[in-house]
């Protein structure tokens, strides 16, 4: 049993202009043990997912309209806010995006490092103390004891992201919702913060989703990518599928904006359009209207299924009609599956070659951060 299971989530929030359908049928697992990317552009809906599982989305204007999100087996949509309470900061943390407006500006640091601590655990406030200076020193600031007696508006937006980061895992949870955790960082302390979840994991099995744009810091530290467009979920992979076999559109025009140290420099290539508006999205595919590979009715009218994709890997869903039987189209790319471009359980012949304009994967090991090499690849933006 998957350690975090979202099925079929549905969130709508209710503004004066009408009804928004922030989240349209997302579906998401991750397992124990395992540290799950979500990518997507900005208001595809990845925070509002997160926010889903923590019960923190305040109603109105939002609304679960239908869905299930179950932690280690128990589905948490129901439950009151003092039974959540029991579970938040506890077995579930989160970091938040914007820290100056998470933490309390009329409280110390060390008063809100402590309080999970002194809340969830049976422990002395001196030792919630000592451990608190600890996590700060972990989390790479200097002089924690001071820090620790300041307040956040005295702290740069950095050293705020870093106090965040240290309180949501000062209880060793269960499961870590990450919301762009290195955005405010230099890349010396983004480094020391992924070691810092890496052994958090390795320590304690501690499952992590990470919400990022930044395609390059997300391959450092993710075993599968979940990549989110207009509320739904287009496409989930490995993460080494990302880079090598994407299938998505959506996904494919995303890592070949990653830049290459290698080549002549150029002009990266860019989604033409906009996001549909969720006050009225498209009765089809979201992704139609800017899609290079659109090819008809089929895709302006119906919402493409999830579909498992045969080759390697068990993991690869994607949700496009290039792979659904609705359309006789296929994917002008090579496929994962030795030849065989079956899609799930349906035989679909071989794809047209990589010759007749499909390529292999995006970019070139230098745009790889796994082979130590970094460069600024993402997905544009810095909010949900």
């Amino acid at each position: 049993m998957a350690l975090l299971e979202i099925e079929d989530l549905h969130v709508h929030f209710h503004t004066e202009d009408g009804r928004v359908e922030a989240i349209n049928g997302v579906n998401l697992t991750v397992d124990h043990d395992e540290v799950l990317g979500v990518i997507g552009e900005s208001g595809c809906g990845k925070t509002v997912t997160v926010l889903s599982v923590m019960g923190l989305l305040q109603s109105p204007p939002a609304e679960v309209v239908r869905g299930s999100v179950r932690f280690d087996g128990r589905d948490l949509l129901p439950l009151s806010d003092e039974e959540l309470d029991e579970i938040r900061g506890d077995d579930v943390s989160m970091i938040y995006q914007d820290p100056m407006s998470s933490l309390n500006p009329v409280l110390s640091v060390g008063r809100q490092l402590i309080e999970p601590l002194v809340a969830h655990r049976d422990i002395s406030k001196s030792a919630a103390r000592e451990r608190a200076v600890e996590m700060l020193d972990d989390c790479g600031l200097a002089d924690p004891e001071r820090i620790m007696t300041e307040y956040p508006h005295e702290l740069s937006g950095g050293m705020r992201q870093r106090v965040m980061i240290a309180m949501a895992l000062i209880t060793e949870p269960k499961l870590l919702l990450a919301d762009e955790p290195t955005t405010a960082l230099d890349v010396t302390i983004q480094a020391q913060i992924l070691d810092l979840l890496r052994d958090l994991r390795a320590e304690f099995d501690t499952s992590i989703v990470f919400i990022t744009h930044d395609l390059p810091v997300v391959s450092e530290i993710a075993d599968r990518i979940a990549v989110m467009y207009a509320g739904r979920v287009v496409e989930t992979c490995s993460i080494g599928d990302l880079f090598d076999s994407p299938l998505h559109p959506y996904t494919r025009r995303l890592s070949e904006s990653i830049p290459s140290l290698e080549g002549t420099p150029g002009r990266l290539p860019v989604i033409e359009g906009s996001v549909p508006n969720l006050l009225d999205p498209p009765e089809g595919c979201p992704f139609a209207d800017r899609c290079p590979e659109h090819h008809g009715d089929v895709c302006d009218s119906v919402v493409p299924a999830v579909t498992p994709v045969a080759g390697p890997h068990d993991d690869h869903e994607v949700a496009c009609h290039l792979y659904t039987d609705l359309s006789d189209e296929r994917p002008p790319w090579p496929v994962p599956g030795a030849g065989d471009a079956r899609v799930g359980d349906r035989g679909r012949g071989s794809t047209r070659d990589a010759a007749d304009g499909g390529r292999g994967r995006p970019g070139t090991e230098s745009t790889r951060t796994r082979d130590g090499r970094r460069s600024d690849g993402g997905t544009g933006g810095d909010r949900q």
